[in-house]
């Protein structure tokens, strides 16, 4: 099957209905943003530039920048920071990458009343290691996602996502048989890489996410799937553009 990316992809595990708490969110790409708007403020974690930890946010926004917008003295954060609040999106969650924003690659997975959507860009030009010696790359390239769950989490239930999101990050790069550019060993991630994880707001919320819940399920069933996808459309860049990122 061949991957289109840029394209919605559905991955359906379980023909129960879904009755979930919040809406995907709507995903717009023009130009240098890619934005995700939530129907309602969702509560969220991550480890952002711009908007990172935990804090109530109604969008999450993608910024395509090139080599030459981060030479120094230019600060990513703060540049980060003007180009949201020029599309009128200061509150926003955002994410910076030097990947092609029309590759990105949008999944779902459903299993019984829970669900998870996960959007990725996935660039592998900075394909690192765990434990892999500091330093600069001399490469750019990030994996940067979206996990949008569709039930109410507490903070503790947050983390547990996210540590899953993280999980199936990582087993999508070490399945991919990238090589790290710094030690040559199978990668397992790029050296800045960023996870988000958004669930609706609620009075009444949900405290575990591990795997052997239906939330876990999902979770890792959908970032693994969005990362293999984004992985396999960044080698079908690569052999036509040894550039790609």
């Amino acid at each position: 099957m061949r991957i289109v990316p840029g394209e919605p992809m559905t991955a359906h595990v379980a023909a129960a209905p879904l009755a979930r708490s919040g809406t995907p969110a709507s995903l717009v790409h023009d130009g240098r943003f890619l934005v995700a708007r939530f129907d309602r403020p969702h509560d969220v974690v991550s480890f952002a530039i711009t908007g990172g930890g935990f804090r109530v946010a109604s969008a999450v926004a993608w910024h395509e920048v090139t080599d030459g917008d981060l030479r120094p003295p230019v600060e990513p954060r703060a540049l980060l920071n003007h180009a949201l609040a020029s599309i009128g999106l200061s509150g926003a969650v955002g994410l910076l990458t030097s990947r092609r924003l029309d590759r990105f690659v949008d999944v779902t997975h459903t299993f019984g009343g829970s669900s998870c959507r996960a959007v990725a860009t996935v660039g592998l030009g900075n394909a690192l290691r765990i434990g892999d010696s500091p330093g600069p790359s001399g490469r750019v390239g990030t994996i940067n996602i979206l996990c949008q769950v569709g039930e109410p989490l507490t903070r503790e239930g947050l983390l547990e996502a996210l540590t899953l999101a993280v999980e199936a990050r990582t087993a999508a790069v070490l399945d991919a048989d990238i090589e790290s550019r710094r030690s040559g060993l199978r990668a397992t991630g790029t050296g800045t890489d960023c996870l988000v994880v958004a669930a609706p707001r609620a009075a009444r919320k949900i405290a575990y996410a591990g795997k052997h819940t239906a939330i876990g399920h999902v979770v890792g069933a959908a970032v693994y799937d969005a990362v293999a996808r984004g992985a396999a459309v960044w080698k079908e860049d690569r052999a036509s553009w040894p550039a790609a990122r």
